[in-house]
């Protein structure tokens, strides 16, 4: 299966819980539904290194979280953080693999 069958395959089913979930899980939803788009959008342009588009991405966050004073928006941030790491590991294991390696 290739990682852009498991990220659809995802989306699918995180579609399927939307209706189902409320609160911070219908949001948490929301957003890995919008992450992975937004990830499958730019792994068409191969221009793109996505790995370390997702890992400004995933600093960006992690600015965002220091900044905010606000325990509701870290909470936010926090979990879009979460998000984004499991989808980063997906797409980027095998990288990572490789430069594990070539360090050793």
């Amino acid at each position: 299966m290739t990682i852009e069958q498991i990220l659809q395959d995802e989306i699918l089913a995180s579609i399927t819980l939307v209706d189902k979930a409320e609160g911070v899980n219908e949001r948490d939803l929301i957003k890995r539904i919008e992450i992975i788009k937004w990830v499958l959008e730019n792994m068409k342009n191969p221009e793109i290194d996505i790995c370390e588009l997702m890992e400004s991405k995933m600093n960006e966050v992690i600015l965002g979280i220091n900044q905010t004073h606000d325990i509701f928006e870290a909470d936010k941030l926090h979990s879009e953080l979460g998000i984004l790491d499991w989808v980063f590991y997906q797409l980027c294991k095998d990288q990572q693999k490789k430069l594990v390696v070539s360090y050793n």
